[in-house]
């Protein structure tokens, strides 16, 4: 318990001589077991006797760094040339200032550094398709605070659009630009996808700021159980 150890309202005044240590000895994980019935054991094993190629999709998420930005207003950054396999669905973007190979700040904590807009360019196409018009000294971030409440239900397709930060906590410590480019337009393809990310500031950027860039892709593998080979198909 964590009250048992640190007094959070400190009502005891602290003694240094009293101070608890604790030593971790063992740390045991407990694992859910799932056991088969008969016949979905019967089922598995006759898949594994067949020598076939067993299919697993999942999200790939990529995070890319700009690690110093120039002290300007206006910025483009060419993040990527994507196969076409591995355009992106989602784009999370950030800013940063003096927290790189800092071990005492906290990495967690995210800065508006005066951001205006941010628009992700995939070749020819853009998102989102109007400007976020962001002023953080007049507390407009409406339209950044939506696409983040959003960003749950869409990606785990289950509707909610329930966050974690209250608005003005996003503004305080994560403020993050989630950038939705799943529904594009399949028709047109092209050998690969040029992913750019334009962003305008009010201000000049702080200096020692840095701009992060999570691209999140589908990707499928094929995987052997007798061979342990796997086959990165997308």
């Amino acid at each position: 318990d964590h009250n048992c150890v640190i007094d959070p309202k400190k009502t005891v005044p602290r003694d240094p001589a009293k101070d608890p240590k604790i030593t971790l000895l063992k740390v045991q994980w407990r694992m859910p077991h799932v056991a088969l019935n008969d016949v979905t054991k019967l089922s598995l094993l006759r898949t594994l006797e067949s020598g076939r190629f067993l299919s697993a999709g999942f999200c790939s998420w990529d995070l890319y760094e700009f690690p110093l930005l120039q002290s300007t207003t206006k910025h483009s950054w060419a993040v990527k040339a994507a196969p076409q396999l591995e355009k992106p669905r989602y784009v999370i973007f950030a800013l940063q200032t003096g927290r790189r190979n800092k071990f005492a700040g906290d990495a967690s904590r995210f800065d508006h550094c005066a951001l205006a807009n941010v628009k992700l360019y995939l070749n020819s196409e853009f998102y989102p398709y109007d400007d976020v018009n962001v002023d953080f000294e007049n507390d407009k971030f409406a339209v950044l605070y939506e696409m983040y409440a959003k960003f749950r239900g869409a990606y785990y397709g289950n509707g909610r659009d329930d966050a974690l930060f209250s608005p003005r906590e996003f503004a305080r410590v994560a403020l993050l630009a989630m950038i939705d480019c799943s529904r594009q337009n399949e028709s047109v393809k092209s050998a690969t996808v040029d992913v750019r990310i334009e962003f305008e500031n009010k201000k000049n950027v702080p200096p020692k700021a840095t701009a992060f860039c999570l691209i999140v892709h589908d990707r499928v593998i094929k995987y052997s159980p007798l061979t342990n080979v796997v086959r990165k198909i997308i």
